[in-house]
């Protein structure tokens, strides 16, 4: 914790300094740092920060979402699409602990995001006053930095350090908790202090050059070359570099789902994503490399699976801008702390392409044998088909694309097809359902040109439906293609594996459905019955555009209706519930375990 203090007022001696109240100060602080778009929900402790918001109106739009947590992922829909940072705003109390979640969410997918949440006064802390909570000790362990801020006169210093915090080196969130009286309050400040952050040195060293040269050697060397590229690629800014890097060497490239757009799925040299539900023959081409070049990457769990089994018979090169992330979860024979996109753009003059043109070939042969697939012969429509469908029809304009969390997130990482960073908003390391509307909202606001869908299932859906209030009233037209299965379809996916298909409250309709308890005798591609809830009465009740589509002869037609719709539109489309996601390797498991079928 960082607790600001009244040692800083010598700071107030220097620059111009004009009396202000403290949410003065704060507003202003978020102007002079370019934020154009803030997602708030006010409350009686921050009520003088929304007051001070109405006197900056034509700096920044201020957005009210209908629940915080849906405020704070949308401020990460619009970081994550833009780079940017995304600040969202709260109350004391459950206002500022509704946005823990996705706290905890953006700093686990390194997610730049400012959280300002009121306080009680500084007298009342302690107490057990009326809606208080401790923010600063809550969120110690998910956050990047915190402050609570108790002198007025280091405002401006703690703006300025919270904005450098969350942006610089590996980003995350930071919180600046605001006591009401430190609002209220008035004071000559200096609105330019110098930051005081003694120990944080977020800018990586150059990598030195025999470093370079060292990583240009292995990969001349390698006959068995993989380049696996992750979410590093993407905040880092480097996926032109890594495409370079790509067409020079003509290394196979697989990534992470949070590295989905790095490399355009039509390169011959994409192998996809791997991981428990990536592409089987990405998984297959890891396991079989002498080399692996990991950019930007934590070697996740969901990544790796058995860690010790993965690419077990490979050298590894780890490049990272967190130097703890290196040899944290697999050990890296060139561990390279650096910024991936300065390491790229010294490597990529002086490597040499390897002689791979037999690995080349067995890559693409595994493509061919192993490809993404799902039943084309069912008359009705699978998750598959529809979000395959839309990724066809979109593929020639701006659309970016969110998810929420369970099959349908797995399904739209396979199928549609991403060609450019920063399209793909997902909860990944978290996996927090309900992340998929309000993150689309957040990149609709900052991309009001574009065609913006949530991807949704049911269940995940209804854990914030309530923003398509916020969708209506704030003129954001988000598309929401949801695939309705009436069920929690991973949960289900894993009672069908290995739970002897025994139901334990995964079916989302009313008890007395077969499904609600018991072992399931359903068929594979069998619907329920008894829709519930009405999602299209939902939707236009909220002032939404709203259909439903059922047969597969239709599908076309019912996402071009929502593609053109003039605002938000919600299409509930009826698919089966028995369909799995595959492949799957099962956790903790290997490769050589992976469910085809």
């Amino acid at each position: 914790m960082s607790t600001a203090s009244s040692s800083s007022n010598a700071n107030a001696a220097k620059g111009d300094q004009q009396p202000m109240n403290g949410a003065d100060v704060l507003v202003k602080s978020l102007v002079d740092h370019d934020v154009e778009v803030l997602f708030a929900y006010p409350g009686g402790c921050s009520m003088p920060m929304h007051q001070a918001l109405t006197r900056y109106g034509d700096s920044i739009r201020t957005i009210l979402p209908r629940h915080e947590q849906g405020g704070a992922f949308a401020a990460q829909g619009y970081a994550r699409s833009t780079g940017k940072i995304g600040v969202v705003m709260a109350t004391s109390g459950p206002g500022a602990t509704n946005l823990v979640t996705a706290i905890a969410d953006a700093k686990l997918d390194s997610i730049p995001m400012l959280c300002i949440t009121g306080q009680v006064p500084t007298g009342a802390i302690g107490t057990d006053a009326f809606q208080e909570t401790p923010m600063v000790e809550i969120c110690r362990g998910i956050t990047k930095h915190h402050y609570l801020v108790t002198d007025l006169a280091d405002l401006p210093r703690v703006m300025k350090e919270a904005f450098h915090v969350a942006t610089s080196g590996r980003p995350g969130p930071v919180l600046v908790d605001m006591p009401k009286d430190v609002q209220l309050g008035n004071f000559p400040v200096d609105m330019d202090p110098e930051m005081d952050l003694p120990g944080y040195n977020p800018a990586p060293p150059v990598v030195a050059t025999e470093t370079i040269k060292q990583m240009a050697a292995a990969i001349k060397l390698a006959r068995r070359p993989v380049i696996y590229a992750g979410g590093g690629i993407i905040s880092g800014e480097a996926s032109e570099e890594l495409r370079e890097l790509i067409q020079k060497t003509g290394i196979p490239t697989v990534t992470t789902i949070m590295g989905l757009g790095a490399v355009s799925p039509d390169d011959p040299r994409s192998m996809d994503w791997l991981g428990m539900h990536g592409a089987a023959y990405a998984n297959y081409a890891v396991r079989d490399c002498d080399l692996l070049i990991a950019l930007g990457v934590r070697f996740d769990d969901r990544v790796t699976g058995k860690v010790e089994a993965f690419a077990k018979d490979a050298k590894i090169i780890h490049v990272d801008i967190d130097s703890s992330e290196l040899n944290k979860n697999k050990q890296a024979h060139i561990p390279v702390r650096g910024d991936v996109k300065q390491v790229l753009q010294a490597l990529n003059p002086i490597v040499e392409a390897p002689q791979i043109e037999s690995w080349q070939k067995t890559c693409t042969d595994l493509k061919a044998k192993y490809p993404l697939k799902y039943d084309n012969s069912f008359d009705g429509i699978l998750q598959q088909h529809a979000i395959a469908t839309l990724s066809k029809l979109t593929e020639d304009r701006e659309t970016y694309v969110s998810v929420g969390v369970g099959q349908h997130q797995m399904w739209a990482a396979q199928f549609f097809k991403f060609r450019q960073p920063r399209t793909w908003m997902s909860s990944s390391g978290l996996g927090t359902m309900g992340f998929g509307l309000p993150a689309a909202m957040g990149v609709q606001a900052a991309h009001p040109g574009a065609l913006v869908i949530d991807i949704d299932g049911d269940g995940s859906f209804q854990m914030n439906i309530q923003e398509l209030a916020t969708c209506f009233c704030e003129e954001l037209p988000v598309k929401v293609l949801l695939l309705n299965n009436q069920h929690l379809g991973m949960v289900v996916q894993w009672e069908d594996r290995f739970m002897d298909r025994n139901r334990a409250h995964t079916y989302l309709g009313p008890i007395h459905h077969d499904e609600a308890k018991g072992k399931s005798t359903a068929d594979r591609f069998e619907y329920a019955s008894d829709r519930y809830p009405n999602f299209v009465q939902i939707a236009k009740g909220y002032g939404c555009g709203a259909a439903t589509v059922k047969k597969k002869a239709d599908l076309e037609g019912a996402l071009q209706e929502m593609i053109d719709y003039n605002g938000p539109f919600l299409l509930d489309v009826e698919v089966p519930y028995q369909e799995h996601v595959l492949p799957m390797i099962p956790g903790g498991l290997t490769v050589d375990d992976m469910l085809l079928d």
